[in-house]
């Protein structure tokens, strides 16, 4: 009974203490992930945060190639995927669904987490706000929409394309894996406001490139104040409806229903590949131009300051003889563009050692692109 009572006494303590110091969403974390067998934010995660639902209303299911699935995978590609617990793989081909596999109990219809990719889909969603007007100028500054950032040293001149290029000047630690950085207190804590705008800025904005979650989700507030609405409702009116989406997709949100726009749409793997399918058509579909040319060719121009591999939510990759530019979502969420082949790939699932030796970019995107246009280009 002793010992009972001093380590209940201990446990208090240690759960008063993470409480002062401002930790206390860890335990939201534990229960969300090592309570659930897992050992860090999973695809999976979806129903068990608050959530804003992206709904579709006329579903326009993916034409198939003549061809669809009727060519296997090489080992080489097979064994990569497996090895990197891939629970999705699809191949669009001049428009079409040529190749869609599947591992591990998923499915056409499952929705996985998009991790970072909804990075893109968020600048997405600038661009649409410039269109309508509804947000005045991409170098408006961010002040302009949160008046307490002009009293932040360095903050007073941050504009709304610093953020989209990662050139933000936030101190933020993109660490994934320490529960203490603030990556961990956006994605389990209660309020985004209060792991945002609580960090302080450490260098001028403009100056250097450092891809930071919290960089995007300054911009997805600033954004959903200019549309006054949601984001997930806004991504359903202007993308997810027109695109004829197959299924109504979930985006996460805190406490007071604010997306997180640095990450966590949940939405199918064909869905997934809209988007990418909509790049490749310069922002057109089905007769309609949804985001603007000049816009997409913002996202997709690759930044001096980030050494030419990032551009406005897009990675790029102009080096590779099959040049290409993609989604990235951690644990290796991809939905990769190939225009010279007008190819897209879509893969998802649990690649938790992702290697990135490839300029800081993942290994295994070059590596299915170039295995998959000898195969299907």
């Amino acid at each position: 009974m002793i010992l009972l009572f001093y380590f209940s006494a201990f446990i208090i303590a240690v759960a008063t203490l993470m409480y002062l110091l401002g930790y206390a969403y860890l335990f939201n974390g534990i229960s969300k992930t090592y309570f659930k067998g897992k050992t860090s934010a999973h695809i999976d995660d979806g129903k068990f945060f608050t959530r804003n639902v992206i709904t579709t209303k006329s579903p326009k299911p993916w034409g198939k190639a003549n061809n669809y699935n009727k060519t296997d995978l090489p080992k080489n590609i097979v064994d990569d995927l497996i090895h990197s617990d891939t629970a999705s793989f699809l191949v669009i081909k001049d428009g079409k669904l040529l190749h869609e596999q599947y591992w591990k109990g998923y499915h056409k219809n499952s929705l996985t987490n998009s991790f970072s990719m909804a990075k893109a889909v968020t600048v997405m969603l600038l661009g649409k706000a410039l269109e309508e007007g509804k947000i005045k100028n991409i170098n408006d500054k961010f002040s302009d929409y949160y008046a307490e950032f002009k009293a932040k040293p360095f903050a007073e001149n941050l504009t709304i394309k610093n953020l989209a290029q990662m050139e933000s000047g936030l101190d933020w630690d993109e660490d994934y894996k320490n529960p203490f950085r603030p990556n961990a207190k956006a994605y389990y804590g209660k309020s985004l406001i209060d792991a945002t705008f609580k960090r302080r800025f450490k260098e001028k904005p403009g100056e250097k490139f450092e891809y930071q979650s919290g960089s995007t989700q300054l911009l997805g507030f600033a954004v959903k104040k200019a549309i006054n609405q949601t984001l997930s409702s806004y991504l359903s009116e202007k993308f997810w409806i027109p695109l004829g989406m197959e299924q109504n997709a979930i985006w996460s949100t805190d406490q007071s229903s604010m997306e997180k726009t640095y990450c966590c749409i949940h939405a199918s793997s064909r869905d997934f590949a809209k988007l990418g399918q909509l790049f490749l058509n310069d922002g057109e579909y089905d007769g309609q131009q949804l985001l603007s040319v000049d816009f997409i060719n913002e996202m997709r121009n690759p930044t001096k300051k980030s050494n030419e591999i990032y551009g406005m939510g897009f990675w790029i990759n102009n080096d590779n003889p099959v040049k290409h530019y993609y989604f990235l979502g951690l644990q290796g969420q991809y939905i990769i563009m190939i225009p010279e082949y007008k190819m897209t790939i879509v893969r998802t699932g649990s690649y938790n050692n992702l290697p990135k030796t490839d300029r800081g970019r993942p290994d295994q995107v070059k590596f299915l692109v170039n295995e998959s246009v000898k195969v299907f280009g």
